[in-house]
Formats: structure tokens, C-alpha cells, sequence
């Protein structure tokens, strides 16, 4: 399994859960956090299509939710999201760039 991390958008490759002290490699983030989650979704109310999850304040920080999913390679789009412009974003999704 390999997931990419939120920060520098390295793949990671994992042979086990993602434990709550792990960082990457290559930028030393933590990987645990929401915006490594493959429901973390920036727009959304709490950050997070799961909707049984807890409210996580900071989303870049390691946290205890029971729903973490790590976000693979396919997920992609989902951490573009979590940094980029909103204003982009819509330009890209009706077609204007």
C-alpha cells in the first residue's frame, strides 16, 4: 500500500497501519492528520465526508480519529484540494482553464 503525504505529495509506501508518530520521510509532516485522510475534504462543514467523525480542529496535526483512511496516490485530488485556491478550483471545474 502506498499513500501520499498532504505536504511535500511524496508516495510513501506502507506495510502497516499508520501509527499516530509517524512523519514522512522526505518532510517530516505528520501522517496521521486529516489532510493525509482519503475523507478529508476541504469545503465541507467539518473537513470530512465521514459523517460519524469527531470535529478536529487542526487538520494538519496527528489526531485520534477512528475513521482515518490513509489517502493513497489515487486520492490525489482530494489533498490538491486541501491547499490549493478555491478560486481555482471552481475555474478548473467549469472549464475555464
Amino acid at each position: 500500500m502506498t499513500m501520499r503525504c498532504a505536504g511535500c505529495r511524496a508516495e510513501i509506501a506502507r506495510t502497516e497501519r499508520v501509527g499516530r508518530r509517524d512523519t514522512c520521510p522526505r518532510c517530516g509532516d505528520e501522517l496521521r492528520s486529516c489532510r493525509n485522510c482519503s475523507f478529508y475534504e476541504r469545503g465541507l462543514s467539518n473537513g470530512c465526508r465521514e459523517p460519524q467523525a469527531e470535529h478536529v480542529a487542526d487538520k494538519a496535526r496527528s489526531n485520534f480519529c477512528e475513521y482515518f483512511a490513509p489517502a493513497s496516490s489515487a486520492d490525489a485530488t482530494t489533498i490538491e484540494r486541501s491547499g490549493g485556491n478555491p478560486r481555482d478550483d471552481l475555474d478548473r471545474l467549469f472549464g475555464k482553464r
